[in-house]
């Protein structure tokens, strides 16, 4: 069976199993974030922290919520690294540096999981399991508590408020990511993952030295670093690593876990504002980005350029035989058009185009499917950028899902696109600007740009993967990717939750036979072609500069 045979049969049946769980997934998270019912298990938790779930928020509420519960969770985590080496499970590995600690808490906490660090060879069972697993749990459901806000800005009508942040948060965590979590660990576990708390043990002798592994709750921890976006890995191998992801089978099943929630949300968003049809058009403008950068992905690693391609059967350096070229391709555009980050392969090592095609669809915004999350209302804001762009053309008031786009929408729709840019490319200009930072390259010219280039856009869009080559792990990009995770995930949430506040205090508006259907092909289209072209605006001159130049030398 040819490399391409292969990949057609693994994306068709991923596409069968996404399908399969698209309807029950949508509809039981709708029922999840409107019920008024509270379980034992939610109820100790709401009268531990002191919150009232029945309380409604407005939208500054919500974001205090937002911002003062994520900021505990970095100093949390950022003092469990620090005092490592006092703690039980520590393997014997020392406390974490100040600065790679602040760059851990904020990447996993910013739903990240930037690593620049070696998993099994810096943290012990206590910080693996005890803080980043837990943070894997709660940032995903803090991104799907923020969506779900949104939504109900667009459903509601002459009220601001929002729901309430806690039973959001608890919800999520609690109905929907644990349960798919222990089926999903049972399932890496049949197929090879480990599940242990085993110490460091020798394997064998290697080139005259030996070799050491230390075991650990990986399965446990890889289900939710899928499922959850996140990405972190537990070995710095990441998901190209057998305990991680053994084989085939784990490997469809890990990218069946990436995209999962982002695209049943979609089911989701249709059920609670009373149109599926609606959720239909977002699903569809998803589904066609996601096909179109797999397929470009597959064609490019695929193509023979020289004998050493047409030997290998295409672009095999730096990828797992265990998978091919079929199995990292598909894996590395569901991890670079989510807010992932994990990887069976290193991008570093793609052809110039491949490595730019994962470029690019960060620079997305991470919104086909995208985050857990963040990817629906990424993809709704885009939804009311492509309806003023609607209006302008036939001189009427741009409305979507019978609210009104006025001047204060479009105000915060448009902070919230330009922020993530403003990011990646004014830390790449400085860090290549200053002498230091350019020392981290392992490559010169057009290939090492585009390491700083992919390593800040990955950071800012709260992706986490590495094109690998780059040192990261120094004062600098410690610090600056630190800030700019942080910043990329908590300051275009202060626009979303904003606009969703003034969309909930609009009253309804009718809908006449001169208003955009927004449920139809044509939009979704429409949606398609203005996500492509803005992102194209903003980002081509530095592309241009890294991987289509490395692309059209090679």
């Amino acid at each position: 069976m040819s490399s391409q045979v292969a990949g057609l049969l693994q994306l068709i049946a991923l596409i069968a199993a996404l399908a399969l769980a698209y309807r029950p997934l949508g509809d039981y998270m709708a029922r999840v974030y409107s019920s008024e019912k509270n379980y034992r298990p939610e109820k100790w938790i709401y009268k531990a922290i002191g919150a009232n779930p029945a309380a409604e928020m407005r939208w500054p509420a919500y974001l205090r919520g937002v911002l003062a519960f994520s900021a505990v969770s970095v100093l949390f985590l950022y003092l469990m690294q620090r005092v490592q080496g006092s703690l039980p499970g520590s393997l014997g590995f020392s406390s974490i540096d100040p600065d790679q600690a602040f760059n851990t808490a904020a990447s996993f906490v910013a739903n990240t999981n930037w690593q620049s660090y070696y998993g099994e060879q810096a943290m012990g069972h206590v910080v693996q399991t005890g803080g980043l697993a837990v943070q894997n749990f709660l940032s995903a459901a803090v991104g799907m508590a923020v969506a779900v806000a949104l939504v109900r800005g667009f459903a509601r009508s002459r009220t601001g408020e929002l729901g309430n942040f806690w039973a959001d948060l608890v919800r999520g965590t609690v109905r929907i990511l644990i349960p798919i979590s222990v089926i999903g660990a049972i399932v890496l576990v049949a197929c090879g993952a480990i599940q242990n708390f085993s110490g460091i043990h020798q394997v064998g002798q290697f080139m005259g030295g030996t070799q050491e592994w230390n075991g650990g709750a990986v399965a446990s921890q890889e289900v939710i670093k899928e499922l959850g976006t996140n990405g972190g890995g537990y070995f710095n191998a990441n998901s190209s690593h057998p305990f991680e992801n053994p084989n085939p089978l784990s490997n469809l099943f890990e990218i069946f876990l990436i995209l999962l929630i982002p695209f049943s949300l979609t089911r989701t968003f249709g059920r609670m504002v009373g149109s599926l049809k609606q959720g239909y058009a977002i699903l569809g403008a998803m589904a066609v980005i996601w096909i179109g950068f797999t397929a470009l992905m597959m064609w490019t690693e695929s193509a023979h350029r020289g004998p050493a391609f047409e030997i290998a059967g295409g672009a095999m350096e730096g990828k797992e035989t265990r998978f091919g070229i079929a199995g990292s391709s598909i894996f590395a555009v569901a991890t670079t058009l989510t807010s992932t980050g994990a990887v069976n392969s290193f991008h570093s090592s793609y052809t110039g185009f491949g490595g730019g095609i994962t470029m690019l669809g960060m620079q997305l915004g991470e919104i086909a499917p995208g985050g857990v999350g963040s990817g629906l209302y990424g993809m709704l804001i885009m939804a009311i950028i492509a309806v003023f762009i609607a209006g302008l053309m036939v001189g009427r008031t741009p409305e979507y899902l019978g609210k009104k786009i006025g001047t204060r929408q479009i105000k915060l729709a448009a902070c919230y696109i330009l922020i993530t840019p403003a990011l990646v490319l004014g830390f790449t200009a400085v860090a290549m600007a200053l002498p230091t930072p350019a020392d981290s390259m392992t490559n010169s010219g057009a290939h090492g740009f585009s390491e700083i280039l992919y390593a800040y856009t990955s950071g800012a869009n709260n992706n986490g993967s590495a094109f690998a080559g780059l040192n990261a792990d120094t004062q600098w990009f410690n610090t600056t990717i630190g800030i700019a995770m942080l910043l990329g995930r908590f300051l275009p949430m202060v626009f979303v939750l904003a606009l969703a506040g003034s969309l909930a205090e609009q009253k309804p508006v009718p809908e006449t036979a001169g208003t955009l259907r927004t449920d139809k092909p044509l939009y979704a289209g429409l949606l398609v072609g203005t996500i492509l072209i803005i992102t194209g605006l903003t980002y081509f001159p530095a592309l241009a500069l890294g991987p289509l130049a490395e692309g059209l030398a090679s």
